[in-house]
Order: C-alpha cells, then structure tokens, then sequence
C-alpha cells in the first residue's frame, strides 16, 4: 500500500488550485470540467482538492472550516532547499504567514504558513 493522494475539501477548487500553482510552483494534473474536483502535480503523491457541495454529495460532514481555527490538528509538508524563498513567495502569493523560518537544533529550517482556505503548510528544508 501507499499513499495516492491527499484530498482537501474548499469552497472554490479554481482559486484553490490556482493559489498553489502561483504560491508554490505546483502544475495543474487535472481539473474537472465541472469544477468540484482538481488535483496538482507534486511528486509521487498527489494533492487534490474537492469542492465542499461534493463532500455533501458524498455524504460526508463537516463541523467547520480550517480558517475557523487557530490551529488545525493536521498539516502538508512541502520540501525544499530554500524555505525563506518558498516562505516568501508563499505569503506574497497570499498565504498567511504563521511562523517565520526558524532553523531546528536537528539543522532542518522549517516555516508554517496557511493557504486561504485556513489549511497549515509547513514549508521545510530536507532532513539529513
């Protein structure tokens, strides 16, 4: 087994899909026609977006929205060799800056952000 994909539920799949590419570099894999689902190319593992009208149609709930919280019990890593770029350019794209790149006692630098739609970010060098 492996892990496919990772899918978050939004209001809007277009600007959802759309900040990534902008914010992070990411290409469009697929995008439905009917706009309620899209995926972005990110390496092995893909990152998909679906939109809050099919969690419903799926029959799945939800209590409330990630930007209503001040800390979500989950995150997305992203990996690079320049976080205080990937850091910047994320928050000039219109993320919303939650902790600066700060260097960890083990050598990785690692920054939080969250995308518009209230989802964590950790934005990290490689380890080791």
């Amino acid at each position: 087994m492996k892990l496919g994909y990772v899918i978050y539920y939004v209001e809007s799949v277009e600007a959802t899909i759309a900040f990534y590419e902008n914010a992070f570099g990411f290409s469009r894999k697929f995008v439905h026609e009917s706009g309620e689902y899209g995926e972005l190319a990110t390496g092995e593992t893909t990152l998909s977006f679906a939109s809050l009208n099919m969690a419903e149609m799926n029959g799945i709930g939800f209590t409330g929205r990630a930007k209503d919280f001040k800390s979500a019990e989950m995150e997305i890593g992203l990996v690079t060799s320049d976080v205080l770029a990937a850091h910047k350019k994320a928050v000039s794209a219109g993320a919303t800056e939650v902790k600066e790149p700060t260097q960890k006692p083990w050598g990785q630098t690692v920054s939080y952000v969250r995308d518009p739609n209230g989802f964590l970010i950790e934005i990290c060098s490689p380890i080791g």
